[in-house]
């Protein structure tokens, strides 16, 4: 029964790597991209740990699986969150069909409270008070 609970989590982890794979082909831009890869790469990488350890059955290394998707499952949505937050302020164009864009406003207002700090900075008479 092991076996075959492993073989089908282990398989359908497999499917979930290779649809991320064929996304990042078909996706348009590079926000998409990231999406799909993150999604599918942290499920699939996720299902295969799983299935590692159901077959090997031993308390650590099913503690070490679990500790890796743990730390999967952590840091793969703040890295993307991260490349995708840098790819918007270096201005990497969005698709042609993408019918909202929430940054827009926001990303102005903090380019203004920039320039402004900035400005302060430099400026000699607020540079005592600092």
């Amino acid at each position: 029964m092991s076996d075959f609970l492993m073989a089908l989590i282990g398989t359908i982890g497999a499917l979930f790597i290779l649809l991320a794979a064929i996304g990042m082909l078909r996706m348009p831009d590079f926000y998409l991209r990231v999406s799909v890869a993150t999604k599918g790469g942290s499920l699939g990488v996720g299902l295969i740990l799983v299935a590692a350890a159901i077959h090997f059955s031993d308390f650590g290394i099913t503690t070490r699986a679990l500790a890796i998707l743990f730390f999967i499952l952590i840091t793969a949505p703040v890295s993307a969150h991260l490349l995708g937050r840098v790819a918007y302020m270096s201005k990497v164009g969005l698709w042609k069909d993408t019918s909202r864009d929430d940054l827009a406003e926001e990303i102005l207002e903090e380019e203004a409270n920039e320039l402004k700090i900035k400005d302060d900075r430099h400026n000699p008479e607020k540079a005592d008070l600092m």
